[in-house]
């Protein structure tokens, strides 16, 4: 079973387009959660009349304590073996989950990521890649110094989810430390397939521009902190 968890926030513009292309790629028996943070926009009433034409979308009430909370909240909701991240923008391509699903099934990885096609508003090319833009790869020293994990490229095996949830949300990115728990607890698996247009506009959460030089070590120190202590608490738990 898969599970897409969707955050969303006065997203009306694209998330039709989104869910449909997400909606492509699942049986029946898959479920899609969108935690909704409050829109005031038309985006409830779009996703209720999408709702009426797919019985395995369902829609529930964010916490409203910003994108890192609702991501969370929608992630402890998740039932599928296999749990994907999905923005409210952005395109999937029709092969995006059977790839991905296929990738899982080659190792013991806690997440998979493939690649994506940058776009713009209108899903015209932007002639890159995320992996040529990010230099994507595996590696938890790499990706705490330079982060290659993006929520919408993204897979994660259920059981990881018992270590990486609740997402700490005094952290920069929630894609970020989910990818640092399984480089800690598991493996991950680059793939190079493009399987999503990523779309780049004005209201964008997450920017492609660089910190100041503070921010940025700042923000490594406390994930770094963070994650060494959900690290030895989970393992001490387990060791139980």
């Amino acid at each position: 079973m898969i599970t897409v968890c969707v955050a969303t926030y006065n997203g009306e513009k694209y998330i039709e387009q989104q869910i449909r292309s997400i909606m492509a790629c699942l049986s029946s028996l898959d479920e899609v959660i969108v935690s909704d943070d409050g829109s005031k926009d038309s985006t409830l009433e779009i996703l209720s009349l999408l709702q009426g034409e797919f019985a395995n979308i369902k829609i529930v009430e964010g916490p409203r304590r910003g994108l890192i909370a609702n991501f969370s909240h929608a992630l402890s909701l998740a039932s599928g073996d296999i749990v994907f991240l999905s923005d409210q923008d952005d395109v999937w391509h029709s092969d995006k989950v059977s790839k991905v699903t296929a990738a899982f099934g080659s190792g013991n990885f806690g997440v998979v990521v493939h690649n994506a096609r940058l776009v713009d508003s209108d899903c015209n090319p932007m002639g890159e890649s995320l992996y040529d833009l990010r230099q994507s790869k595996a590696g938890l020293l790499k990706n705490l110094m330079k982060n290659s994990y993006v929520g919408c490229c993204m897979a994660i095996r259920r059981d990881l989810l018992s270590a990486a949830l609740p997402i700490p949300e005094n952290i920069e990115m929630h894609d970020w430390w989910i990818g640092l728990v399984s480089e800690s607890l598991s493996k991950t698996k680059f793939i190079d397939d493009v399987l999503l247009d990523y779309r780049r506009h004005g209201s964008n959460s997450s920017s492609m521009e660089h910190y100041p030089l503070p921010k940025m070590v700042s923000n490594r120190v406390v994930i770094a902190c963070e994650l060494a202590k959900r690290i030895y608490s989970y393992k001490r738990g387990a060791a139980r």
